[in-house]
C-alpha cells in the first residue's frame, strides 16, 4: 500500500511546482489518507504556522476532521490561546513535565542523533562510543560522516544530554491517543526540513502506511518555507502572533525593496509573489518548544534565548534560573556549549 521510492531529483522538482499544484497534490494526499482508514484520521496541530496551514487545506476537503494539540507546557503563551480559537480540537497532556523529563533523561542539545549519540556514548568500544572518537569507518577506509567527535567534550558535561524529551512530552500521548481512537496522523512536516526528515520522504512518500514506527501521512513534503508563508499570505489565513508579520525582500540593483504585508497581498491576488522575492516574519521564524536547545548553537544572534529575554522575560528568567534554585538551569548549558544568551 505504501507508495513507490523517490529520489532526491524527484523532492527537487516537486518544491519547485507552482504553489496552487501543491495544494491539490497534498488535498490528494489527504484524501487518499483520510479514506484508507475509513475517516479515522486526524491533523497533528501544533498552533504553528506550518500546521496551520495544513489544519486549513484539510478543513476544506473535510470540515470535520480533528485538530489534535499536544499540551507540553513548552509552548509559547501566544500558541496556546491561538490554538484556543479553533473549534475540534482534543487537547493532550504528557506525563511528565519539562523539568521531570531533564532530571530523569538530559537536556535536549544540539541535535537528536547527537543526543542520542551521547545518551549511550560512555561505554567502551560501543558504537556510539566509537563515533564520539572518530572510530566509526565506511568500507573504503574514510571516517564515516556519522561520527561526531565535536561534541565529545560534552560526555564530561555536569549535566546529562538526552534525546528522549520528544518522545516522552508528545510522541507518547499522540500514540496513546491513536490507540484510543484508532485515528492516524496527518502531520505539516516537511522533508527540506532535515536530512532525516528528507531521507524518510525518500523511502516512503508522503502518505507512509508501512513506516516503520507507525502510519503516518505527511502531504505538505514537498512544500518548502516559502511556499507555507505564501499560502499564509495569498489565503489571508489568520496565524500566530508570535511570528510578527510576513514581509518581502525584493532585490534591486541599488540593494533591496521592503515589501509590507499589504504589498505582498496585493500582488498574490494581481500576478503572483514574484519568486526573487524573500518571505520572512518580523519575529520568530519557527516556535516550537521555547526552551529546547536542539539547533540553537547554529543560530545567528539574536538566535532564540536572546529574543525570548527580550520578548517573555518570564519564561527567559524560568529557564535560565539555576537548577537548585527551581528553574531549568540553562545558563549553565548554555556556557558550557558557548552559546550567547
Amino acid at each position: 500500500m505504501n507508495e513507490v521510492r523517490h529520489y532526491a531529483g524527484e523532492l527537487e522538482q516537486m518544491q519547485s511546482l507552482p504553489l496552487e499544484i501543491k495544494i491539490r497534490m497534498t488535498k490528494m494526499r489527504i484524501q487518499q489518507w483520510v479514506y484508507a482508514f475509513g475517516g479515522d484520521a486526524y491533523i497533528s496541530f501544533s498552533g504553528g504556522k506550518d500546521s496551520t496551514v495544513l489544519l486549513h487545506i484539510a478543513r476544506e476537503v473535510f470540515p470535520n476532521l480533528p485538530a489534535v494539540f499536544c499540551d507540553t507546557g513548552l509552548e509559547y503563551p501566544e500558541i496556546r490561546e491561538f490554538v484556543k480559537g479553533f473549534e475540534n480540537v482534543v487537547w493532550l497532556k504528557p506525563q511528565m513535565n519539562f523539568r521531570q523529563v531533564i532530571q530523569k533523561y538530559g537536556y535536549p542539545l544540539i541535535s537528536k542523533a547527537v543526543a542520542n549519540t551521547l545518551k549511550g556514548g560512555h561505554e567502551p568500544g560501543s558504537y556510539r562510543w566509537k563515533k564520539l572518537h572518530g572510530e566509526v569507518f565506511l568500507k573504503n577506509g574514510k571516517p564515516s560522516k556519522f561520527n561526531c567527535v565535536k561534541w565529545k567534550f560534552l560526555l564530561d558535561a555536569p549535566f546529562k544530554v538526552s534525546d528522549e524529551c520528544c518522545d516522552v512530552m508528545k510522541k507518547r500521548p499522540f500514540h496513546k491517543y491513536q490507540k484510543e481512537t484508532g485515528q492516524m496522523p496527518i502531520v505539516a512536516t516537511m522533508a527540506d526540513e532535515s536530512m532525516m526528515r528528507k531521507n524518510s520522504w525518500m523511502k516512503y512518500g508522503c502518505n507512509a502506511f508501512d513506516r516503520a514506527s507507525g502510519p503516518q501521512s505527511r502531504p505538505m513534503s514537498f512544500w518548502t518555507e516559502r511556499d507555507v508563508l505564501e499560502y499564509l499570505i495569498k489565503y489571508d489565513v489568520p496565524y500566530c502572533s508570535v511570528y510578527g508579520d510576513i514581509i518581502g525582500l525584493m532585490p534591486t540593483a541599488d540593494g533591496e525593496v521592503l515589501l509590507s504585508k499589504a504589498d505582498l497581498q496585493t500582488m498574490a491576488k494581481e500576478c503572483g509573489i514574484p519568486e526573487e522575492a524573500e518571505l520572512k516574519t518580523t519575529a520568530c521564524d519557527r516556535t516550537g518548544c521555547m526552551f529546547c536547545g536542539f539547533g540553537c548553537h547554529l543560530e545567528k544572534q539574536p538566535n532564540r534565548f536572546q529574543r525570548m529575554a527580550e520578548t517573555h522575560p518570564k519564561q527567559y528568567h524560568f529557564c535560565m534560573k539555576p537548577w537548585n534554585e527551581g528553574g531549568l538551569g540553562l545558563d549553565e548549558v548554555l556556557n558550557y556549549i558557548h552559546v550567547d544568551h
